[in-house]
């Protein structure tokens, strides 16, 4: 054991005893009372220097512990703090591999110090203050030592560059497990300024209201925090005490620096960009707000106390010439920490070689040109792959460049962007087309400190490449639960069926917002895996159903085992198929009574039958389905979220249709447009109006979902009992039904949402019977609540009959042919009901046959047609922001020669252009706005 004399210790607040230091949860703590609760938690950790492992999340006890191991001298290593897989994988990793002391977390009773060893199994250099990530991934190889003298000057920096004083106040918009967001507490409160304490995603509405009601001066954010700024209208928020805001974590595009530095002089502050890695406790760079319109993309200067060289192959490199950039200062780290033993080291690094390739400009900033390990050698040429990412985004294509064996990977949102992007880069390396692979991708992936994820995207690019190679999985060949299947497999076939390179074994279908078309394509497949799937399969993670298909084994064995207990031990078992039904294959209930029902409604529409039931079965199946997916309790997946992007694509497309009939007929009004028809007073009878019925009813569920699981005690008790919940849930709307309708409901009442709603909650309730006796309640309040709704026992029955079906048998056996038919029109299903209404009538009375197909073929082509033009408006989008910078360049070219007086004088022959022209050329807003466009085209890589 060391004692704790042996170490320096450091106590970082500094501010009035009477001045606010942290706001947390509504209540201001000012540093007198931090200094007690610092103090008491001090006693708690001991005099022996122990490794003190913090499960961080944002809140006030983590700081104080953090704060009182600092100033008690007890290395301090922070990690997630969330309830998520990914988290407690990365707690669990870095426990076994660096085996902590003590490790302060959340527990059932609240926050505690959970001793591992009385003493510590580690010795410590009496200087180790904080071991440090160097990534977000859960199993980072090293740890970074950093010293008291580390963590104190750098923040002594930050704070003199900024500014800080204690007027000042951030928000805590990063997680205290980055160094970056660890150094904003650390800045603030040695200036003696405040921090306010939140977990509020700067998306959240709440998050503004918190930043205005205590006055925040500034938040910090990583290039995807600026990207959801923009996405989520900050542009239009107002927050008079907004000082200034801080952008490190990876390079921010020029075009969106100047933006926000443009917003920052309208509306009061300033923007700081700047540079740091971990090695260095935090930042070792920074870009003087006033000079960001000349230098956007700048690292700037050294933070106050620190040094930069470019260092060209052993040599100082002249200004202008380009090389490793390499970093001295006082916040240079200790050393890496690769095993325990290594927490007993001093100094092993004087200076930080940070893998960036830089130069120093003429005006004397420094700017990062590419990464080291990002230039690989493709074909015998040298290729920067940071450039091929700027130059293919000066041409308006957005994509993300890789490597793998000498071949160049080029990632993009779209498959058309992807096969774009091979072509120009091909042109611009000048290799062949061979040598470029290009990949479509649902999102491009992060790591949990919001880099870009490269190692995932190139795992993707090898599965799609064997996907491609491999022959394609024939439906209903399944493999044996004898035969092992791992995670991964699992984990790899989710991320090529849904284009999500992030995805983990720790995923499941649902938290990668899987939805009810996707999911017939991937329980086929998964089916084909693992044999037949739990009814829960979509909420379990990939290990988890690797650990199913192992338990089926296993059962499967000791069965067979009691079944021929003389005989020999069988082989062991390969993949099987099944003899006896060999074209038929599993398809998921769900869909095929989503196919059947919308079939109902337009066959009964259109005459060609007379059978009733169906678009009240669809209410009760899209309840399934809203509670299976949009509903599922993934841990750390906003439902609210996802439950708003659900009823905007239901919104969006109903409101267009009926849109544009009404302004081509007449036939509805605004409210019947708008979805609002049940707001409108009626005489009870059916008329035009009502045909959306469905629609509005959903619409507005999902609506008061989203309201409902915003609320976080709401969503806390639903996961907690979640079959209790919905039991609730349809207990009120079931009491609303019949307070307004009675036992029987009668003319247009059956279509009113306060009257149906009851179905989805059934169909909610469905999803959440989990157990034979849970299903038999649920069987028998879905038959005895249809009983009489309708007042037609054939109606009441195909309705009753489809719940019970959905309930107990949750897949059918189908012929192979079928399955495509089925998920198209089940998939189409909204747009067929949305459409039918228009197409059927001019058949109805001589051919309704004909007029049942084509209402199916019109929804189905619109489906299609919708999909590709929301595809196309989505790329569109992106392609106007990549473009932006391009345009905002020609109008800058406009405005100078208006100003400069040029004119344009045309002959007979060429135009020709006057003087002044080369002054714009060379104006130095032109220079600046367009020098990297201009000095990079053309070129080979």
């Amino acid at each position: 054991m060391v004692s704790i004399a042996s170490a320096r210790g450091l106590s970082l607040p500094r501010g009035r005893p009477d001045a606010t230091a942290l706001v947390a949860d509504g209540a201001t703590i000012n540093y007198a009372e931090l200094s007690l609760l610092v103090r008491e938690r001090r006693g708690q950790l001991g005099d022996t220097r122990r490794l003190v492992m913090i499960a961080a999340t944002s809140s006030l006890e983590p700081i104080v512990t953090y704060l009182a191991a600092l100033e008690g001298g007890h290395p301090v290593l922070f990690v997630s703090g969330g309830a998520d897989d990914a988290s407690l994988a990365h707690r669990a990793a870095f426990i076994e591999r660096f085996s902590p002391d003590v490790i302060a977390h959340d527990g059932p009773q609240g926050w505690m110090l959970e001793e591992r060893n009385s003493g510590s199994r580690h010795a410590f250099h009496p200087e180790l203050a904080v071991l440090g990530s160097t990534s977000g991934s859960t199993g980072s190889p090293k740890l970074v030592r950093l010293s008291f003298d580390n963590v104190r000057s750098n923040a002594a920096s930050i704070a003199q560059y900024l500014r800080l004083g204690p007027s000042d106040r951030a928000a805590t918009t990063l997680p205290l497990q980055y160094c970056y967001g660890l150094s904003v507490v650390n800045s603030h409160l040695l200036a003696g300024a405040s921090v306010m304490l939140t977990e509020r995603s700067v998306t959240d509405e709440a998050f503004w209201q918190e930043a205005s009601a205590y006055q925040i001066t500034s938040f910090a954010g990583v290039p995807y925090t600026f990207e959801m700024l923009e996405a989520s209208g900050f542009a239009e928020r107002s927050v008079p005490s907004l000082r200034y805001l801080t952008q490190a974590g990876g390079r921010l595009a020029p075009e969106m620096i100047r933006r926000f530095a443009r917003l920052g002089e309208e509306r009061g502050f300033e923007l700081f960009v700047m540079y740091g890695q971990t090695e260095a406790t935090a930042r070792m760079a920074y870009l003087p707000p006033e000079l960001i319109a000349t230098a956007a993309g700048a690292i700037g200067r050294p933070i106050p106390g620190g040094h930069f060289r470019i260092d060209a192959g052993g040599t100082a490199a002249p200004d202008g010439s380009e090389g490793e950039l390499v970093y001295d200062g006082p916040n240079v780290m200790l050393g890496y920490a690769e095993t325990p033993a290594d927490f007993e080291l001093g100094r092993t690094v004087h200076e930080l070689r940070t893998g960036d390739i830089a130069r120093r400009r003429d005006d004397g900033l420094y700017e990062i040109v590419g990464r080291m390990n990002r230039f690989v050698k493709i074909f015998g040429l040298r290729v920067d792959l940071d450039r091929i990412e700027r130059l293919l985004a000066d041409e308006g294509i957005e994509v993300r460049v890789a490597t793998a064996e000498e071949r160049l990977l080029l990632f993009a949102t779209s498959d058309r962007t992807a096969q774009r992007a091979r072509e120009r880069a091909a042109a611009l390396v000048g290799v062949p087309m061979h040598a470029i692979g290009a990949y479509a991708v649902e999102q491009f992936p992060r790591t949990s400190n919001g880099k870009p994820d490269t190692a995932a995207l190139v795992r993707f690019a090898g599965l799609q490449d064997r996907a491609a190679a491999a022959p394609s999985t024939v439906p209903g060949t399944t493999v044996s639960r004898g035969a092992a299947v791992s995670p991964q497999a699992i984990r790899d076939l989710l991320s090529t069926l849904l284009s999500r390179p992030e995805v983990s074994v720790d995923d499941s279908f649902a938290a990668l917002g899987g939805d009810s078309l996707s999911y017939i394509e991937v329980s086929l497949r998964l089916e084909a895996m693992l044999g037949d799937l739990p009814r829960d399969w979509p909420t379990r993670t990939a290990r988890e159903l690797a650990a199913f298909a192992t338990e089926a084994a296993d059962d499967d064995s000791i069965a067979r085992a009691a079944a021929r207990p003389t005989e020999a031990p069988a082989p062991a078992v390969g993949p099987r198929t099944r003899p006896r039904f060999p074209s038929l294959v599993r398809l998921e209930t769900p869909a095929m009574l989503r196919a059947i029902a919308i079939v109902l409604i337009v066959g009964t529409h259109a005459d060609l039958f007379f059978l009733q039931g169906g678009a009240h079965l669809l209410l009760a199946i899209a309840g399934y389905n809203l509670a299976r997916f949009q509903l599922a309790s993934v841990p750390g997946r906003s439902r609210s979220r996802w439950l708003g992007r659900s009823a905007a694509q239901l919104a969006a497309p109903a409101i267009l249709w009926i849109g544009g009939v009404a302004l081509l007929t007449g036939q509805y009004h605004v409210t019947t447009v708008l979805l609002l028809n049940n707001l409108v007073p009626g005489d009870g009878r059916w008329n035009e109006q009502w045909q959306f019925w469905f629609l509005e009813a959903m619409l507005w569920t999902i609506v008061g979902l989203a309201v409902m699981f915003a609320v976080r005690a709401v969503d806390r008790v639903e996961r907690r009992s979640p079959f209790a919940f919905a039991l609730l849930g349809f207990a009120i709307a079931l009491i609303a039904r019949f307070a307004i309708a009675g036992t029987h409901a009668e003319y247009v009442e059956l279509y009113t949402g306060p009257v149906v709603v009851w179905l989805i909650a059934l169909g909610w309730l469905l999803a959440r019977a989990d157990t034979t006796a849970r299903r038999v309640l649920v069987s028998v309040i879905a038959v005895v609540t249809s009983l009489g709704f309708f007042g037609d026992p054939l109606r009441e029955a195909i309705l009753a009959g489809g719940m019970l079906t959905l309930i107990w048998v949750p897949a059918v056996r189908a012929p192979r042919w079928m399955v495509p038919a089925v998920a198209t029109v089940a998939g189409a299903s909204m747009f067929i009901y949305l459409t039918h209404w228009q197409v059927y009538p001019p058949f109805e009375q001589n051919a309704p046959w004909i007029g049942t197909l084509l209402s199916l073929a019109v929804g189905v082509i619109t489906w299609r047609v919708y999909t590709l033009a929301n595809h196309h408006v989505s790329y569109a989008v992106r392609s106007i922001r990549a473009h932006r910078r391009h345009d905002g360049n020609e109008l800058l070219r406009t405005a100078l020669r208006r100003a400069l007086g040029w004119r344009r004088n045309r002959t007979a022959g060429s135009p020709a252009l006057e003087p002044t022209e080369m002054q714009i050329e060379h104006h130095p807003a032109i220079n600046d706005a367009n020098r990297a466009s201009r000095h990079e085209l053309g070129r080979r890589v």
